[in-house]
């Protein structure tokens, strides 16, 4: 195959996985903001608690999503090592999510409910291109393709 080809066949599997993993992702984004808004409007709790909760609810309905669905071809020998970095940058996320919104509420006031839930959105979409990136480099690695002794192409160098 040619370079031009194999570049072609590499993008057109990134457009697929973008393409699913947005897919997953509005899911987990709608569950995210059913349950903030559920929470937030029917207990007593702070806004970032509320959206803490929420953001937890989501991570587990998309790690479902990612592993059944987007990342269904990937490499499944190791489960749990998968579950933990899954878990550990899933929290990172959440930080980076909740940092936001706690930023916008405490830091500037901003808490009426529209206002949270814009800042709840620019969260999750900030957490987004992190999740992305960590979940294909570390969390769903590509398996080998078949005969090719390289490392998969979205495995670190090093890294095994």
């Amino acid at each position: 195959m040619s370079e031009e080809g194999a570049l072609r066949v590499r993008l057109g599997r990134l457009v697929r996985e973008v393409a699913k993993f947005g897919a997953v992702g509005g899911v987990g984004l709608l569950v995210n903001l059913l349950v903030f808004n559920l929470v937030r409007h029917t207990t007593e709790l702070p806004v970032v608690r509320a959206s803490i909760l929420a953001t937890v609810v989501a991570i587990a309905c998309n790690y479902v999503g990612f592993r059944y669905f987007t990342y269904r071809d990937r490499d499944k020998s190791r489960r749990t090592r998968e579950l933990t970095l899954f878990l550990l940058f899933s929290v990172v996320g959440l930080v980076i999510e909740n940092g936001v919104l706690y930023a916008a509420t405490y830091g500037f006031g901003w808490d009426t409910p529209l206002q949270s839930n814009v800042f709840k959105f620019l969260g999750i979409g900030i957490a987004t291109l992190f999740r992305f990136w960590s979940y294909r480099t570390w969390v769903f690695r590509a398996l080998p393709a078949s005969g090719d002794a390289e490392q998969p192409e979205s495995e670190p160098a090093g890294i095994r």
